[in-house]
């Protein structure tokens, strides 16, 4: 068995189900997206999402009934966009819960609901198509799990080729996670997606806050006998902490029989997963009160010799090969007097994350050029390189196992604001073109894009002095600054071979003597 990481992917919601989620933690956040004003449901206060979103168009839905969270959404027209991202601040290397909600209501006019892509990151986390669960008058959400990589973490959507419509969401919520929920799995190269998280042989549904992790457990119950348990568990005793709810029933059968359940209901695609199960023996406390019993999945032992108590016991497995319908046998030991049990499961599939850009010499300098452009693409937001056919406009990165951006094109984009120092962190750059727009200001140094092999500047509005730095870049091969404000001497060693530079007219520069 390895370690892994999961994206949490998960369908579910109705419009008459409340979402919850626990605000104990400054870093949650719950957005109530196309929302004013900010709502409150139960003990929990969704914000409105235009603090972390200026892109796209706010709609009500007007349908008789429907939940408040789900009344309200945001879509996306911008066809230019290469994704719409919400980027919150985290803490570096902590584990969160995300949940993104979709109620379609028809809000473009039509009766099919878009498909579209979510991103995670720099991740392509999940297709999102809502038709079946909006044609049963449902809603739908998808969960993930992820460790953040650096002080943010972007919740993106992106159009694909089955786009027809637009992009829309209805809510987002992020949840900070203890360190030992899901320990098993790396959380720096998988994801966790659920496939299934239930309570087996009851009928409530378990969310916030019987689950403090605001985890959404469904019922499951097939034709086996169902006991009520006697005894309380502790979610403390347990890596993943399930709710004590989640124990309070549990499926059987009687003495000497194998007890089969096919869960998770539905068939699996071929894939790798990481599958818990959680028992507790339900009689009262006594010398008797346990019970042995091996646990296979189609056929393979995945534990052997479980001794059940009252305490309650979870077994883990990670990369199992999973395919179609999946078969999970209890067989006791000869000598038991009672049959074997299960209170709860979950089901997650492996999914490797594509990564991420570099963080200081990537994502960290990317933002800040963006914050000082005062106009940057409308797109700029969110991991820079990655996925690769979402990258920012005009950004381009190599395709490497560290991800860095190589060239920046922004040329005619009437992009205004000013060139930071910070430029000098992007080590991998070879072309940084951005004539054609309104920048002003010094150019800054560049020393250390010893990469760099072309400048352009020109038809903007810099000021000062041309860079003394810029001659010791060993494979520089073309300037162009004509057309702005530069004053002073052009520096000795940018007349060289094999280098172009233009920097008339526009200029009151100086060649050396």
């Amino acid at each position: 068995m390895s370690l892994v990481i999961i994206f949490l992917l998960w369908f579910f919601s109705s419009p008459f189900f409340a979402l919850s989620q626990p605000t104990t933690s400054p870093q949650d956040f719950l957005l109530s997206c196309g929302d004013t004003v900010g709502l409150t449901t139960g003990r929990l206060k969704f914000l409105p999402d235009k603090d972390f979103q200026s892109l796209g168009n706010t709609t009500s839905l007007k349908q008789p009934g429907l939940l408040p969270i789900l009344s309200t959404l945001r879509f996306f027209t911008e066809l230019q966009a290469r994704k719409y991202c919400y980027v919150f601040n985290v803490t570096q290397g902590d584990k969160y819960l995300v949940r993104t909600t979709y109620y379609y209501g028809g809000f473009d006019g039509g009766t099919q609901p878009p498909v579209f892509d979510q991103i995670i990151g720099g991740t392509k986390w999940s297709i999102v198509d809502t038709a079946e669960d909006f044609a049963n008058g449902l809603s739908s959400y998808y969960e993930v799990v992820v460790a953040a990589v650096g002080n943010s973490l972007s919740v993106c959507l992106a159009r694909n080729n089955n786009t027809t419509s637009h992009p829309f969401i209805s809510a987002i919520e992020l949840s900070k996670l203890d360190d030992s929920l899901y320990n098993t799995t790396d959380l720096n190269k998988f994801a966790l997606s659920s496939i299934a998280r239930s309570s087996f042989g009851d009928d409530a549904r378990i969310s916030f806050p019987d689950d403090l992790f605001n985890r959404k457990w469904n019922s499951f119950k097939d034709l086996n006998p169902v006991e009520e348990n006697k005894n309380k568990v502790n979610p403390e005793d347990f890596w993943n902490k399930p709710p004590a709810k989640a124990f309070l029933s549990s499926i059987t059968t009687t003495k000497g029989k194998p007890l089969q359940i096919q869960w998770p209901p539905g068939p699996l695609p071929n894939s790798r997963y990481y599958i818990a199960l959680y028992f507790q023996e339900n009689r009262a406390p006594s010398p008797e009160s346990w019970r042995v019993f091996n646990v296979s999945v189609n056929g393979n032992i995945f534990f052997q010799d479980l001794n059940v108590t009252t305490n309650g016991v979870a077994v883990y497995g990670n990369e199992w090969p999973l395919s179609g319908q999946t078969n999970i046998t209890m067989t006791p030991r000869n000598d038991m007097p009672v049959g074997p049990i299960i209170s709860a499961g979950e089901i997650f599939q492996l999914l490797p994350l594509a990564g991420t850009t570099f963080p200081r010499d990537g994502i960290v300098a990317m933002e800040e050029l963006a914050k000082h452009f005062k106009n940057p693409p409308i797109d700029w937001n969110g991991d820079p390189c990655l996925p690769w056919e979402n990258s920012w406009t005009g950004v381009t990165c190599n395709k490497s196992k560290h991800t860095r951006v190589v060239s920046i094109d922004l040329k005619g984009f009437e992009i205004s604001g000013t060139l930071p120092e910070s430029i000098g962190n992007l080590t991998a750059l070879k072309h940084l073109r951005l004539g054609g727009n309104k920048l002003w200001g010094q150019i800054p140094e560049m020393k250390t894009l010893t990469a760099l092999e072309t400048l352009h500047l020109e038809n903007n509005q810099f000021e000062g002095w041309i860079p003394q730095t810029l001659s010791q870049l060993p494979i520089l091969r073309e300037i162009f600054l004509q057309n702005n404000n530069l004053d002073g001497q052009i520096p000795d060693g940018l007349w060289k071979p094999g280098l172009n530079i233009q920097v008339s007219p526009g200029n009151r520069l100086t060649q050396p003597a």
